[in-house]
């Protein structure tokens, strides 16, 4: 089970910060990632996370966001900076491999 927050309604240019709780213990054993979808739009890979760390980005997130994990807390981050309105969407996360059910997200809205 997955557990998000963070989120909400910010200008262009600010920052946010989602975190995702996951109820399991072999979370460190997990690729984590965030994904989004934007209204009519299909749902995208934001950024991933190994268990050792070894992060990777979505070219239009590149230098504003950064994923982040606390693998003693079972918790993944994602630190928005630099809000563009293009960011706006609903975000989730999941594993890489995307097992588990999908939630409802937590809605990022940026304004311009």
């Amino acid at each position: 089970q997955l557990v998000q927050s963070g989120g909400g309604l910010v200008q262009s240019g600010g920052s946010l910060r989602l975190s995702c709780a996951v109820s399991k213990d072999i979370f460190r054993i997990y690729t984590m990632a965030w994904f989004r979808q934007a209204p009519g739009k299909q749902r995208e890979l934001v950024a991933t996370i190994t268990s050792d760390g070894y992060t990777v980005y979505a070219d239009s997130v590149k230098g504003r966001f950064t994923i982040s994990r606390d693998n003693v807390k079972n918790t993944a981050y994602l630190q928005m900076n630099s809000l563009k309105p293009e960011d706006t969407a609903v975000y989730y996360c999941n594993t890489q491999n995307k097992l588990f059910v999908w939630g409802q997200g937590t809605q990022v809205t940026v304004s311009s």
